[in-house]
């Protein structure tokens, strides 16, 4: 049988809260509620990190950020971390990335220059769409574009955007790839992402809409972390007393990425739909006034930090499901391997989520991280280092120099009662820590230490100082790790033990 395509789109601050089959809100995100009712819709599906790089390293990388290097925004993975787009090109895959990047440690826009694993005919980040504008439409494109009114002053429509130019090349690129081979083709649109630009009649059908926040609108953020406090004083909520939040920009790109999404899976031909996976996710959320909070960053609240993601097969074996259990961007590329027969690497710790099942994975966790918004500036607070345990019923989140939080997620789903120090929850708390510091050990989380075990309220945790010596994973092309003490293949885990010597 001959290897699936695969397709795989991903989105830019779109959490399931702006997805109609996810909220139940007529947010006119048909295309992608249809492939959800043709696939597999997973409800608890979480980013890696509520902000653009890190998220997208776990992604394409199937590692956390801290491991591969870019654990903020404009930073690179190291050179010695391989891709997505290198495991399928060596398992003889045409591979094809259009669309942002911001994984090149560069700006947000990228350097126009296409990695070595993909396609550079059909390569194109934000540089490349940068070089198609005029330096007066690249103004307008960034600032000059705020209303429906500068829209019809400038007859800004659908062909002056970067999503619907992306969409033009996968169109082509789906018409011209080659038939006796098989594609990964992976889609990455900035929409719903400022600065909002769409055609106006997206933005008019919004001009009245309203997003109910209900209560997270009225948190007082007084049993909540420190820092929480203060991103809410420097970047005051658009909420009002209502509760309602309102911006018709942002909700029209987010109908408008749904259309040039649908106008790709609808050109597909027959024998591409008999063959084909397609796999739909977001990097992060939006906060939206939400908890009293704008933009996203260093909290883990699921407006956020809870992505869509489906998974649709090809035609014969199309059916609507869904699965509860928690599950990650960590979880994409292992899944796409197994689909393409390329053999998992140790270094990578995610799952198949093709064998998710709720009842036998009840227990499942998974982890979500955040250590800075972005190295060039200052404005999101700086290095705020947190570590986030997500289970079926509870959420636990560390914030090492803040106060932490715990929420029970199926009775306060709007995550206003911080359980942290309830008694009635400790034991709870204290094994989800445990399997959180497992968990970190286990990936060589590099930011761990002592301090994320001592916390005020876990007192009988002997702080630890000294542990295990572990080498590197394999991750299928990296040269053998030698041991520091010989120099000589390493046989594995060693404890280490410093005798000072006189």
């Amino acid at each position: 049988m001959t290897k699936p395509n695969i397709i795989l789109i991903m989105t830019d601050t779109q959490a399931t809260n702006m997805v109609g089959c996810y909220s139940g809100r007529a947010l006119n995100t048909n295309n992608i509620d249809k492939l959800a009712s043709k696939g597999i819709q997973f409800n608890s599906a979480y980013t890696c990190s509520p902000v653009c790089t890190p998220a997208r390293a776990g992604l394409f990388t199937g590692i956390y950020a801290n491991q591969s290097g870019p654990w903020t925004n404009n930073v690179a993975p190291g050179k010695n971390i391989s891709s997505m787009g290198r495991y399928f090109k060596d398992a003889g895959y045409q591979t094809c990335y259009i669309g942002k990047w911001h994984l090149d440690g560069h700006d947000y826009y990228g350097t126009g220059e296409c990695p070595d694993e993909w396609n550079s005919e059909y390569w194109y980040d934000g540089a490349n769409y940068l070089a198609e504008l005029s330096e007066q439409e690249i103004a307008l494109w960034r600032n000059g574009l705020n209303s429906v009114e500068e829209l019809l002053e400038n007859d800004i429509g659908k062909e002056f955007t970067w999503a619907h130019r992306i969409s033009n090349r996968a169109v082509r690129y789906l018409d011209q790839t080659e038939n006796d081979k098989p594609f990964l083709l992976v889609l990455s649109y900035d929409e719903p992402h400022h600065p909002f630009t769409c055609p106006v009649e997206y933005i008019e059908r919004f001009k009245d809409f309203s997003y109910d926040l209900g209560e997270k609108a009225f948190d007082t953020l007084e049993n909540k972390p420190e820092h929480h406090r203060l991103w809410a004083e420097a970047m005051p909520s658009p909420v009002g007393d209502d509760g309602l939040y309102r911006h018709p920009l942002y909700f029209g790109c987010n109908d408008f990425v749904d259309d040039e999404i649908g106008r790709v899976i609808d050109n597909l031909d027959q024998s591409e739909i008999e063959n084909t996976w397609v796999v739909y996710t977001s990097d992060h959320g939006e906060m939206m006034g939400a908890h009293k909070l704008i933009s996203k960053g260093a909290a883990m609240y699921d407006d956020i930090t809870k992505i869509p993601l489906i998974v649709r097969p090809p035609e014969e074996a199309q059916q609507h499901s869904q699965i509860n259990s928690p599950v990650s961007h960590i979880d994409i590329l292992p899944t796409l391997m197994k689909l393409a027969e390329i053999e998992q690497p140790e270094m990578l710790p995610g799952g198949d989520l093709l064998t998710i099942d709720d009842q036998q994975h009840s227990e499942r966790g998974i982890m979500v991280e955040f250590n800075r918004y972005e190295i060039e500036h200052d404005s999101f607070g700086g290095f705020i280092p947190v570590r986030c345990w997500i289970e079926n019923r509870y959420k636990l989140v560390i914030n090492l120099f803040s106060s932490d939080e715990l929420y029970d997620r199926h009775n306060d789903p709007d995550e206003m009662n911080n359980l942290i120090t309830s008694r009635q929850h400790a034991q709870i708390r204290n094994n989800m820590h445990d399997r959180l510091l497992d968990y970190m050990d286990h990936i060589r989380d590099p930011f761990r230490s002592y301090q994320w075990a001592s916390r005020s309220w876990r007192k009988e945790i002997m702080p630890r100082w000294m542990g295990a010596f572990r080498p590197r994973p394999d991750d299928g092309y990296s040269a053998v790790v030698r041991d520091y003490d010989t120099g000589m293949p390493t046989k594995g885990t060693k404890i280490e033990q410093k005798l000072q010597k006189f």
